[in-house]
């Protein structure tokens, strides 16, 4: 149990005076007033960090190595930054140092909250959960960095360059997209889900030609907000797909060509790492269903877009809904930063001319993002508990 010790007083007389101690062992690039005023306060130097990870990691840091990564999103965090250098010139290490900046974060969490719980009665409660309060919006906006870096990661793993700003690709208003890298970009996803996916993309493409303006067979005409929508939809859809064939992986393990089916306690412990107590309550009550139904019932379970047509309206909504809120932040960001900061604005609503290869590669892209998004989120939620949504 963390020891109860006085405020500085310059710290109650005026919490900004944490920042000046705070501002001068972080890199210059995150020096800002719009980064001082949401990151201003931490109890420990990020001297410190750094230190602490060059240690674990036996990372030779300097400042050149803070550059960002080829990713349209730049992180706005010192965690963000310090694994984003270390991505680009010691990806060997990358994982090990996210873990450790996750755990390293969720002890200080848990610190400032032992504070201010012993605090509560006395003249510095007020102070202290405030103090608590901003640590736990540092530690959020921090662990969205980590979560994006770690997608970025697996972009770098299948060696697929992240699409950047658009406007960077974009020539008269027309948009190519290159190289394709389809393969790669489809090469994570197993065979039933690729044939869904094939699917959502020739339905959007015949939808894009269909509804815009019409140029010829070979040439799409979309309005730059409309493209946000649909690149976000498609996120949603891989993030979907993710839930879907996890689950339905469980539904075989538990349809075992013995006709028995596991017991309850077995199944809570294989979901525990994946799964919320929502979820893991729905899906057993549709267990104990399974287990009354007869074995030719069950045949079905074998073919994903069957099994998927079988969801009923609620276990369809429970598959489809983002689970935290950092990673549905990371959905709204990811899309601001391809398709400007206004994505939600009518301003700057130009068309954007572009061939189906392109809006495939975009897509494909997108679809990955959600995929990714779901095992970041899954992995950084054993270890930093992220925000229901």
């Amino acid at each position: 149990m963390a020891t109860l010790r006085p405020a500085p007083r310059a710290a109650i007389g005026d919490l900004r005076s944490v920042a000046v101690y705070r501002s001068t062992c972080r890199p210059s690039h995150l020096s800002s007033p719009r980064w001082q005023q949401g990151y201003m306060l931490n109890w420990k130097s990020k001297c410190t960090t750094k230190k602490l990870l060059t240690t674990i990691t036996g990372a030779k840091l300097d400042e050149s190595e803070f550059d960002s990564v080829d990713a349209p999103l730049e992180p706005q965090t010192w965690e963000g930054s310090l694994l984003c250098g270390l991505l680009k010139s010691q990806p060997h290490i990358f994982l090990d140092a996210a873990a450790k900046q996750l755990q390293q974060m969720s002890i200080e969490r848990k610190d400032t909250l032992t504070r201010w719980q012993h605090s509560i009665g006395s003249s510095e409660d007020s102070l202290h959960r405030r103090i608590a309060q901003m640590k736990e919006q540092e530690c959020r906006t921090a662990i969205e960095d980590v979560m994006y870096v770690l997608i970025v990661h697996k972009y770098f793993k299948i060696e697929v360059p992240m699409v950047p700003n658009l406007s960077k690709l974009m020539s008269n208003r027309r948009l190519h997209i290159w190289p394709p890298r389809e393969e790669n970009l489809e090469s994570i996803h197993g065979t039933e889900v690729l044939g869904l996916i094939r699917e959502h993309l020739t339905s959007i493409i015949r939808w894009v030609h269909k509804n815009g303006p019409k140029i010829n067979l070979s040439t799409l005409r979309v309005k730059r907000l409309q493209l946000g929508r649909i690149y976000s939809a498609s996120i949603m859809y891989g993030y979907f797909l993710k839930s879907v064939t996890i689950r339905h992986r469980l539904d075989l393990t538990l349809a075992q060509p013995q006709g028995s089916v596991q017991p309850i306690q077995l199944l809570n412990a294989q979901l525990a790492t994946t799964w919320k107590q929502e979820q893991k309550e729905a899906f057993c009550s549709s267990v104990q269903l399974l287990s009354s139904s007869k074995r030719s019932s069950i045949v079905d379970l074998h073919d994903l877009k069957s099994y998927i047509m079988g969801f009923d309206p609620k276990t369809l909504e429970l598959c489809a809904k983002v689970r935290s809120s950092e990673a549905s932040n990371l959905i709204e960001k990811q899309s601001r930063a391809l398709f400007e900061e206004k994505i939600g604005s009518t301003e700057n609503d130009e068309a954007v001319i572009l061939d189906p290869a392109s809006l495939k590669r975009l897509l494909l892209e997108a679809i990955a993002f959600g995929s990714f998004l779901w095992d970041a989120e899954d992995y950084v939620d054993e270890i930093f508990k992220l925000q229901d949504s």
